[in-house]
């Protein structure tokens, strides 16, 4: 894959989560400017959204989306940034179709299936707060903690599966003793991010074709959001300090 430019890209992302703005963040920290942001203003979406800032409490949360647009505005230009229902086709495609989009960028969602995920030239790159194949799903976290999987965070393509599409990026969290549930959720949260900027990076200079790979198998099934009795017991397990996979 020869040198590219930077890309043209489109960003979707539940309103105001915090995984987005802190990916958004990133992004912009190496100049990638979405063409089009595309927000998902729903109850789902501000369930989910608590949910996270629930899941991070205590840990610093990037600006609002709002504000880091407001420090793009240079001489009249500013990044479309426009609000729908729900990310489906019909509510998204007419905002994009009329661009020549390289990559279609998701900074938290929920799953989104359909014509977004074969519009891009280049595809749909996704980050994922857990290792693939290992831990496909919600609160991978949590999940991981529970079963003794490593930590880590996973860049890879969208495909109409749950989390299966080919990977790019993936890289292990050092969880050290003391660490909290949410401390790991943050360090997840923002390893997604910069594993994003790294994947575009790689995509300016040409090196996809020599990252992108098939996941495999994994050995757990797809996760659901974790009950409050297996929170209770990755709370446990970090209390006691017997989660598998300290580095110290």
């Amino acid at each position: 894959m020869p040198p590219s430019p930077t890309p043209k890209f489109a960003y979707l992302l539940l309103k105001e989560h915090p995984y987005g703005r802190e990916m958004l963040s990133q992004l912009l920290s190496e100049n990638f400017i979405p063409s089009i942001i595309i927000s998902e203003d729903s109850r789902i979406g501000d369930e989910e959204r608590e949910k996270f800032l629930k899941r991070i409490e205590g840990n610093p949360v990037a600006p609002t989306i709002e504000s880091q647009i407001a420090k793009l505005s240079v001489d009249g230009f500013v990044v479309p940034h426009v609000e729908v229902g729900k990310h489906d086709s019909p509510n998204v495609m007419p905002h994009i179709e009329y661009l020549d989009l390289d990559l279609i960028v998701f900074g938290g969602t929920r799953i989104i299936r359909g014509d977004i995920l074969d519009f891009p030239k280049d595809g749909v790159l996704n980050s994922h707060p857990g290792l693939l194949p290992e831990c496909r799903g919600s609160a991978s976290p949590a999940w991981s903690v529970y079963h003794d999987i490593p930590i880590g965070s996973s860049t890879h393509f969208c495909d109409n599966g749950v989390d299966t599409g080919d990977l790019l990026l993936r890289r292990e969290v050092s969880v050290k003793k003391g660490m909290t549930y949410e401390d790991l959720c943050y360090e997840t949260l923002v390893l997604s991010g910069v594993l994003m900027k790294e994947a575009m990076i790689a995509y300016v200079e040409g090196r996809w074709g020599e990252m992108r790979r098939p996941q495999g198998e994994g050995s757990h099934p797809t996760f659901r959001n974790a009950p409050d009795e297996i929170l209770e017991v990755v709370y446990q397990k970090l209390s006691e300090q017997t989660y598998a996979h300290y580095v110290d």
